[in-house]
């Protein structure tokens, strides 16, 4: 702490401008490691929401594994079918994964 306040102290007159710098430099740093890996991931999930058709398997928020029978553009939900003869509707931002192959047939 003390090393710190003597550096600080031993800077002097132009901290104006370096603050500045600084400033932008952080924030440069926190878009490229966080803000635009998440916006890219979003994109993804968007684009993988839009792709759903009867038939692919998928993973819903709660954990819940099953198959896509019907999707309803109109109000943005889907019929999946979690069990033999077992139908639920669930919103479709709820979906975020599809399941890998090996998962899907139970090995």
């Amino acid at each position: 702490m003390n090393l710190l306040t003597i550096l600080l102290q031993a800077q002097g007159g132009g901290s104006g401008m370096s603050m500045i710098i600084m400033m932008v430099a952080i924030f440069a740093i926190m878009y490229f490691f966080m803000i635009r890996p998440q916006n890219k991931k979003q994109k993804e999930i968007q684009k993988f929401r839009n792709s759903i058709v009867p038939g692919t398997d998928v993973v819903t928020a709660g954990g819940i594994y099953g198959k896509v029978k019907e999707v309803n553009d109109a109000d943005n939900t889907l019929m999946i079918e979690v069990a033999s003869g077992v139908k639920i509707k669930i919103a479709k931002n709820s979906v975020y994964a599809s399941v890998p192959t090996d998962t899907a047939s139970g090995k």
